[in-house]
């Protein structure tokens, strides 16, 4: 093997100003595998090795060439110093009620990780619990879930540690604040519920060591932990050795009577499984199988389970299982589909709240839990509404809304005389009425219309001049609603366009228009976005000097695949995290899950060849690429950075062009959840001095 440390040692000289950069070498190896008789070559598969020295030395190599690179670019402290300021704000989670206690999570701006605190009203001040940034020096242990026992002793929560996947469980006294002995540990993917003398959750056997981050999940199980007991002493309550690829998750009703059980083997679809709690060997008894449909438990009513489901029902609806003759047929429609997607629902107050998409935008319904149409909760414009939050019996609840102009404000609403008073309002450092939010209709190639929001400044001309984002995600059923993002506001502030594109792939129409952009149909989803761009230019908005597009998860494996599409058509290129290798994605932790959305290598001929036409990796070619800075972190165990590795090397190595094709690696960091606000600042004004050096923006 050839010594790789020289290539650390390479000069790395580079000006922003002919963009010329010495990139580190990176070994090739004549790694070769076969598909249907077809020979596909893979040099870098040595990156996958996450734990391997020479691994490490290229991650580092490669950061030392972006950071000197980021760092010569112009208005780099105007950009952090104005994103910590816009930052810098009062935030505060939608109450939640839980065994008798009001929740609520607060940040007061620049905090890392929002902090849990507790009330016995809502009009109570509220007292600190549970502050994730003391479980940490730099703010990378994270709260993903919590519960609370039946009769409110005790606070059951998750922690997440540098962004992983991996979860642990700890359990604290509400009235002492101080631990217990409990620690439950390889938790993934997983809820929590208490019930009784303990609770329910979901994990994995124990991964060798060393391969925590890339190891196949498989073998998932719910247990029972009972309070003051070891792990190992723990309960496997559901499990199915046959399936190992399956995953399972366990929730409870509210009144503590019935267990759910779901069971998916993709990111979409699932059984569901139903126990009576509280009888000795009661049966777990299938009321839905197959993985073609979603059966989404909402809650037990009238002794009737109300599910929310896509089952011969493209846009969902409510359907009702009798709990007294629990049969998969015997159940009845109570809320039937309509001509908006049925986003989710809430049971609160004994009324549904029925959450629905109308072109993206949300509208809340009420219904009574028989399906009587009641009315609609007043929201404002253009918005993200968020799932109400309140007590079974109880009339008052809380949601929130928000829009790109409209940080997250919460309303208290009464369940009664339907009644919305405004419960907290953040204080921001900008006027919302500076800016415009719209949403427009564009055709994609083959003629089929895509809606997409578009945000920026009042008063810009369509001269095409304007700076312009063009982002996207087109998967799993994942709708893109109007949200309020920081980073995105700032964007607008400094003369920018926003605009979020609702893709095939998506959730936005219902099941067909996420089937329209999977599998065979994924190409669908880059036609949309490069229509989307098309669009933004021939209506003035941008011209492609001045257009960056971008993109995370399988948002990057859009970015990477179009930009090797139309490299012509974007000057700035963000993939971020991104699925890039389409022949191997399924070997690495969860992927196999979403073979669903994009199918397999293995599957057919057919299939292999479909994924090979536009995969990332696969389909760079010598040509002049736009600008590009791809993003990763070293605990992603969702997308493995493998994926950006093996990319980015590939296009360093063919790219005639001159423009920078850099990668950027966090430590400490994983898939996007959880990251510390000072991570998240760090990354925008990177982003940003890069986006705005090649398109031309100015800071103010």
């Amino acid at each position: 093997m050839r010594n790789f440390l020289p290539f650390i040692l390479l000069a790395m000289a580079f000006s922003c100003k002919n963009q010329t950069i010495d990139y580190p070498e990176t070994r090739k190896d004549p790694v070769t595998d076969t598909f249907f008789g077809v020979s596909i070559e893979d040099p870098y598969r040595w990156l996958e090795d996450d734990n391997s020295e020479e691994t490490a030395q290229w991650v580092e190599a490669q950061n030392k060439v972006t950071f000197e690179y980021l760092n010569t670019l112009p208005g780099r402290e105007a950009i952090k110093n104005r994103l910590t300021e816009l930052w810098d704000y009062p935030k505060t989670g939608t109450p939640f009620n839980i065994a008798g206690y009001w929740f609520i999570s607060k940040n007061d701006g620049l905090q890392n990780q929002s902090v849990l605190y507790t009330m016995n009203t809502p009009d109570d001040e509220p007292k600190l619990l549970l502050d994730p940034n003391t479980l940490s020096d730099d703010g990378t242990v994270a709260l993903s879930g919590i519960d609370v026992s039946p009769d409110g002793k005790f606070l059951v929560y998750m922690i997440a540690r540098s962004g992983s996947d991996w979860n642990e469980i700890f359990v604290m006294n509400i009235e002492t604040r101080e631990l217990t002995s409990d620690h439950i540990e390889w938790v993934k993917f997983s809820g929590l519920s208490c019930y009784a003398n303990g609770f329910f959750y979901s994990a994995y056997d124990q991964p060798k060591q060393g391969q925590e981050l890339s190891v196949s999940n498989k073998g998932q199980k719910i247990y029972f932990h009972q309070f003051g007991t070891s792990q190992d002493e723990d309960q496997v309550i559901f499990a199915n050795p046959e399936q190992p690829s399956r995953m399972y998750s366990a929730g409870i009703d509210a009144q503590y009577q019935y267990l759910f059980i779901t069971e998916s083997e993709s990111t979409s679809g699932n059984g569901l499984y139903i126990k009576k709690l509280g009888e000795k060997n009661s049966p777990i008894i299938k009321l839905a199988d197959g993985f073609e449909n979603d059966y989404i438990p909402i809650e037990i009513s009238n002794n009737q389970l109300l599910v929310n489901t896509n089952y011969k029902a493209p846009k969902y609806r409510v359907v009702a299982y009798d709990l007294t003759n629990p049969a998969p047929e015997n159940y009845r429609e109570i809320i039937p589909e309509n001509d908006n997607t049925l986003q989710n629902v809430s049971y609160c107050g004994h009324k549904l709240f029925a959450h629905y998409m109308q072109d993206a935008k949300s509208v809340i319904t009420i219904f009574s839990p028989e399906g009587q149409k009641l009315g609609n909760v007043d929201l404002p414009g253009i918005c993200s509404a968020g799932n109400l939050s309140g007590t079974y019996h109880g009339t008052t609840a809380f949601y929130s809304y928000s829009s790109y102009n409209t940080p997250g404000t919460i309303l208290r609403y009464d369940t009664e005389n339907g009644n919305s008073d405004v419960f907290f309002e953040p204080k921001v450092k900008f006027n919302p009425d500076d800016f415009i939010v719209k949403q427009e209709f564009y055709e994609s190639k083959d003629g089929t219309k895509i809606p997409m929001f578009i945000f920026h400044k009042k008063g810009i001309e369509l001269d095409g001049n304007n700076p312009a984002m063009l982002y996207g995600y087109g998967g799993f059923n994942i709708s893109l609603t109007p949200s309020f993002s920081t980073s995105v506001l700032y964007f607008a502030e400094q003369g920018g366009v926003y605009v979020v594109a609702n893709l095939r792939g998506g959730g936005e129409y219902g099941e067909a228009w996420h089937k329209a952009g999977t599998k065979m149909q994924k190409q669908n989803v880059f036609d949309d976005f490069i229509a989307a761009a098309e669009y933004l230019i021939d209506t003035g908005y941008t011209k492609s000097e001045k257009l960056s597009i971008r993109g995370g998860s399988n948002g990057g494996l859009l970015v990477g695949a179009v930009t090797n599409q139309r490299p012509d058509l974007f000057k700035v290129a963000l993939p971020a995290v991104g699925v890039m290798d389409m022949l191997r994605y399924h070997q690495f932790t969860i992927g196999y899950a979403w073979a669903s959305d994009y199918g397999r290598s293995d599957d057919s001929k057919e299939m292999f060849e479909y994924l090979l036409s536009y995969s990332p990796l696969h389909t760079v070619k010598a040509q002049e690429y736009p600008a590009i800075l791809a993003t990763t972190a070293d605990h992603d165990d969702r997308v493995v950075p493998a994926h950006t590795f093996k990319y980015i090397s590939r296009v360093q190595e063919l790219n005639t062009g001159k423009q920078p094709t850099l990668v950027r690696i966090d430590v400490k960091a994983g898939h996007g959840s959880g990251k510390p606000t000072s991570k998240v600042i760090e990354e925008y004004t990177d982003i940003y001095a890069f986006v705005f050096y090649h398109t031309g923006i100015n800071v103010q």
